[in-house]
This record gives structure tokens, C-alpha cells and sequence, in this order.
């Protein structure tokens, strides 16, 4: 368990200081939860109690259309936090669904104990704020990409930006997230 808990803090740590105490008392806020590979942590429709905090494992959250056709908005690997953002905040319905492409382990924090922990340590809310500003420019800069680039270029922003991630995500799922057929990506590699 104090592995998590470092994972944790020297994640937070990275662009907010905290004392002993004040760490002990956030990781309190935060529950524990291992996922198989290949199991939905939330699907389409479902509510959404948890931000999530990935420990360790790989996952993706998508989107499927009216044509039954897949999505793929986003992935999370380790020190990266997912959810459907807006059913979390809203305590809305799932619009998307988030799977595990690789064994998981992570920590959830409920939408009350996020809250609780930015009203009562102001530099939690600061951290939270950095996080969600940095998310949404990641966004912003990958609808831009795919407004103004080639999917050479998409491919190469992903190698440059995210070259870990690009390893081990399978070639079928890559393509999909960077809008082009297998073949396609086949010719690009």
C-alpha cells in the first residue's frame, strides 16, 4: 500500500508541495480498485461516481454512434486521470464508456470527495485546476490536429508527444484514435 501512496504524492508532488499530514488526510478521500484486462470500468448510459487516478495498466474511453460505429476520445496510462469528465461533474448518464486494454490499478475519488479536498486545502484545487486546464488543452491541440494534419502527422505527433503510450496500444485501436484505416497505418509505419 505505500506504493500507491507514493505513486500518489510524488504525482501530486510534481506541481504542488504537501505536508505529511495534509497527504495523509487527501489519501483517505481515495478508494482502491483493480480492473482485468478488457473489463468496462463504466459503460454508455451508466452514472459516473469516479474520477480515476491510474496506478498502473492502460485503458480508453469511447464513444459509440448511432451506426454502432467506435470512438476512441482518449487513453490513460500511469499518472494520468480519466473519467467522462462531464457525467462526473454533472452526476449525469455516461456518454462514453472506459475499458481496460491492460490489467489496472487505480485510485477513484468520488465528485464529494474531490470537492471536499479542493474547499478545504486550497492547493488540492490548485492542483485539480492545473490538471483540468493541462486536459483541456491536450483537447484543444488534438482537434487541431485533426482539422489541419495529415495522418502521417497525427501519427507523428503521437510518436513524438506520447512514445510509450504508442507501444502499447494495438495497431487496430491507434489507427482508429488517429482516424485512419489498419491499412493505412500499416503504410504510414
Amino acid at each position: 500500500m505505500n506504493d500507491i501512496k507514493d505513486k500518489l504524492r510524488t504525482h501530486i508532488e510534481k506541481m504542488i508541495s504537501l505536508t505529511d499530514d495534509e497527504f495523509s488526510w487527501i489519501y483517505e478521500h481515495f478508494t482502491f480498485q483493480e480492473f482485468k484486462k478488457n473489463e468496462l470500468i463504466f459503460e454508455e448510459g451508466q452514472p459516473v461516481k469516479h474520477v480515476y487516478f491510474v496506478l498502473s495498466g492502460l485503458v480508453v474511453l469511447s464513444y459509440t454512434d448511432r451506426d454502432a460505429k467506435q470512438h476512441l476520445i482518449s487513453f490513460a496510462m500511469e499518472d494520468w486521470w480519466e473519467t467522462d469528465f462531464v457525467a462526473f461533474y454533472s452526476k449525469s448518464r455516461s456518454t462514453f464508456a472506459l475499458k481496460c486494454i491492460e490489467n489496472t490499478k487505480m485510485l477513484c475519488l468520488t465528485l464529494d470527495h474531490f470537492e471536499k479536498l479542493c474547499a478545504t486545502i486550497q492547493k488540492m484545487e490548485h492542483f485539480f485546476l492545473k490538471k483540468s486546464i493541462a486536459g483541456h488543452i491536450g483537447s484543444q491541440q488534438r482537434i487541431l490536429l485533426f482539422l489541419t494534419s495529415s495522418a502521417k502527422q497525427r501519427y507523428e505527433h503521437m510518436i513524438t508527444n506520447h512514445p510509450a503510450l504508442v507501444q502499447r496500444i494495438p495497431k487496430s485501436m491507434l489507427a482508429s484514435y488517429l482516424g485512419v484505416s489498419r491499412e493505412t497505418l500499416s503504410r504510414i509505419l
